[in-house]
């Protein structure tokens, strides 16, 4: 864990000028030592490595100020940096590969990667542990799901919800539609999403299964090519204001609201538009906005990402970022996008741990690439599930929650 951050300290980091240009000097020299470094030892055979690492660019007068915190998926550690890409504090985690947030009162939010025997258990996607930080990195409290996935969410009513996978009803798989035919686990099994609500004691209160909610046909896996062995893939979860909670669904391309009193599903938009879509949540006027990840388009040739901002109630597209050339800007898998305080928006280029943000014009500002690494030689990857900007005030109440 790094030095602990002053208030003098936050408002020096989120300005332009002073000790920020000592420090981005600083990081230009290690750099330009680094590439000579590297120039002595022969090429880099990692590619993203050889396209630079770190901070790759920031304009200050239009970027919005504040801290981005992220947690590699190959690695222990979550990092706050600084705009100028500087590490200003850190979090040592009990396990690896899980998607890190602030909650509402400051504490971190982590869902850590425990494995098991079973065919979900070792699975990439597999979680098994909800946690609470302090900034000091006492665990506050911790639950385990032995088919928790990807991430959860700490509920406004203090409660846990988890995305949990299992098989299937044996009556169901056979009417699932899409997918590659024969490529079920087991001789002929799917894994099927639900959600379970649970306190931090671990004891479960609420519990949604997608099976139930969905047809396997008509909410059928939208790529030809994907296999059988899970049908709808739950990706991401957000309470909305009204309790209700938005869910997405990978294999299936779909998001869905659903009615927490009833379980009903009200609202509902899949593909096209949406591609392998990640991490959609409601903005302050009540759109949506996700990271469309676009690995199988329906309404295209080829495969590209976008981030897109969508009205609710018309189901229209109202604000978008891809691309001048779109194939430029690409993530199959992971990411996540924020619309930032000043109007811009942070987005996270999971699968090759790129944040940048634009204005709303589409103006790049900003600019860092995971640079710490993980994984088997010459296999490393900087990959990062989840990016989350906060202010300096945010951070102060994170620094002071306990």
């Amino acid at each position: 864990m790094s030095t602990k951050i002053t208030r003098r300290n936050l408002i020096r980091a989120t300005c332009a000028s002073g000790g920020l240009g000592i420090l981005a000097a600083a990081g230009a020299r290690n750099q330009a030592l680094a590439q000579q470094n590297l120039a002595s030892a022969g090429i880099e055979p990692l590619t993203i490595k050889r396209r630079g690492t770190g901070l790759r660019g920031y304009d200050p007068d239009r970027a919005s100020p504040g801290f981005t915190l992220f947690s590699p998926d190959e690695g222990r550690t979550a990092y706050l940096i600084d705009l100028r890409g500087e590490v200003v504090h850190t979090w040592q985690m009990p396990y690896p590969e899980g998607g890190a947030y602030l909650t509402e009162q400051g504490r971190l939010f982590y869902s850590g990667q425990i494995p098991n025997d079973t065919y979900l258990g070792r699975r990439p996607f597999m979680a098994g542990s909800a946690l609470e930080m302090d900034w000091n990195g006492k665990i506050l409290w911790e639950v385990k799901h032995p088919e928790h996935t990807h991430n959860g969410i700490r509920l406004r009513n203090g409660n846990v919800m988890l995305i949990c996978n299992r098989p299937l009803p044996e009556d169901i798989v056979p009417k699932v539609s899409g997918g590659r035919a024969g490529t079920e686990f087991d001789n002929g099994k799917m894994l099927g999403d639900y959600l379970v609500e649970m306190t931090t004691d671990g004891k479960i209160v609420w519990e949604w299964r997608a099976w139930e909610h969905l047809d396997p046909v008509k909410d059928g896996i939208t790529a030809v090519q994907d296999n059988r062995d899970e049908w709808t893939h739950g990706n991401g979860i957000f309470e909305m204001p009204d309790g209700n909670i938005l869910f997405s669904f990978r294999h299936i391309s779909t998001v869905v609201m659903i009615n927490r009193q009833t379980g009903a599903i009200y609202w509902k938009l899949g593909a096209p538009p949406l591609s392998g879509q990640h991490a959609p949540y409601i903005l302050a006027n009540g759109n949506v906005l996700l990271f469309d990840n676009g690995p199988h388009r329906l309404d295209s040739t080829f495969p590209f990402s976008r981030v897109l901002e969508i009205d609710p109630a018309t189901k229209n597209i109202v604000w978008m970022f891809q691309e001048a050339i779109p194939s430029n800007f690409f993530s199959p898998r992971i990411s996540n996008a924020q619309r930032l305080p000043n109007g811009n928006t942070l987005i996270n280029e999971g699968w090759f741990g790129r944040f940048f943000e634009v204005t709303p014009e589409g103006d790049a500002v900003w600019e860092y690439v995971n640079p710490y690494f993980g994984g088997p030689p010459k296999r490393q990857n900087n990959s990062v599930f989840c990016a989350h900007r906060y202010t300096s005030e945010e951070i102060a109440r994170a620094q002071a929650a306990t």
